[in-house]
């Protein structure tokens, strides 16, 4: 079962690892143009504010490290970031636990955690009217999440599996997970003759899904599963990086609290923001309609919900155990509270 999980990380990783020699990119030196990946939706809105008002640079700039600079890449799914980590093609990732457990422990503690910036509730969404629990989904069900396996909804999927079905039941649902970044499950699910019935969704896509797909409906939500909250995202990079870059990862740290200081004090100008870099043409009032819903100002530094997911990797084989979640995340961190 661990060799399945890992081949599905993605097609270059044991390239990448045995080009790299074990773990990560080759030494990392202090750098001033930093480049950073994130997935399309609302989850990642700190980085779009982050990105809007150059926060990384100004914090930068204030910790006494001038002229830096940044590019965002955005991904549609963890798998082709963690392969862009690991190939040095981008220094910081902004996505799910998931990846970020699994990426630790390949690397034996190479890739580690900076700050949370989102855990906003993920949902799985069916258009199909048979399907009101996990109980309904038969084997030809596709279940439409952003990498097979390892995102955070596979993951999520097979915690809520084995709890439904019994532990050892927990990969029940995994041959029913097709991978599709979230755009392209919102297609397909508006798309009534798509094989793709089901989304493991997140904001807006949840809420687009639920408004637009005629018969869209709630499945199951990542709180009743978790229990509480679970970080979607967070930032992460190779220790070699942080080593040589500290002052860039204080600056994330701070800007990240900026940006999701003005979510919560002046949520209208991060929409804007917001609209502008993704170019979501979702009007102004829908989007502060959703923020308003119930978990949406989920928008903390503090990890959340992540031992409980490490547990369940753990107890399936395919995760070292972490003594606490400061395994896994850098010192910068450290200070927090979380769980």
């Amino acid at each position: 079962m661990m060799n399945r999980m890992v081949v599905r990380i993605g097609a270059g990783f044991f390239a990448l690892l045995a080009a790299l020699g074990i773990t990560t990119p080759a030494l990392a030196q202090q750098k001033t143009d930093i480049s950073l990946s994130r997935q399309p939706g609302i989850f990642y809105m700190p980085s779009h504010i982050i990105e809007k008002l150059k926060l990384i640079e100004k914090h930068a700039a204030a910790l006494g490290l001038p002229g830096v600079t940044t590019k965002w890449v955005t991904f549609s799914g963890g798998g082709a970031q963690t392969d862009a980590l690991l190939a040095g093609g981008v220094d910081i990732l902004n996505t799910g636990t998931g990846n970020l457990l699994l990426l630790w422990d390949r690397t034996r503690g190479g890739v580690k955690g900076i700050v949370a910036t989102s855990a906003q509730p993920m949902t799985l969404i069916s258009r199909d009217p048979n399907i009101k629990s996990l109980r309904d989904i038969g084997p030809n069900d596709k279940i439409a999440v952003p990498t097979v396996k390892i995102s955070t909804q596979a993951i999520v999927l097979q915690i809520a599996a084995a709890e439904l079905f019994g532990a050892d039941q927990w990969s029940k649902l995994d041959a029913n997970t097709v991978q599709l970044g979230h755009p392209h499950a919102y297609a397909a699910l508006s798309n009534s003759q798509h094989e793709v019935r089901n989304h493991f969704s997140i904001p807006p896509y949840t809420f687009l899904e639920l408004k637009n797909v005629p018969g869209a409906h709630v499945v199951l939500s990542s709180p009743d599963v978790m229990g509480g909250p679970l970080s979607q995202a967070q930032f992460f990079t190779t220790t070699k990086f942080a080593d040589a870059n500290p002052k860039i990862i204080q600056a994330v740290r701070d800007a990240t609290k900026e940006a999701q200081d003005l979510i919560r004090s002046d949520t209208r100008t991060a929409v804007d923001i917001y609209k502008e870099i993704t170019g979501d043409k979702t009007s102004v009032d829908d989007l502060l309609a959703w923020l308003k819903e119930p978990g949406m100002m989920e928008w903390n530094l503090e990890p959340q919900g992540t031992m409980k997911f490490a547990a369940h990797l753990y107890k399936t084989g395919t995760l070292t155990q972490p003594k606490a979640r400061t395994d896994y995340y850098l010192p910068i961190a450290h200070d927090l509270k979380g769980s």
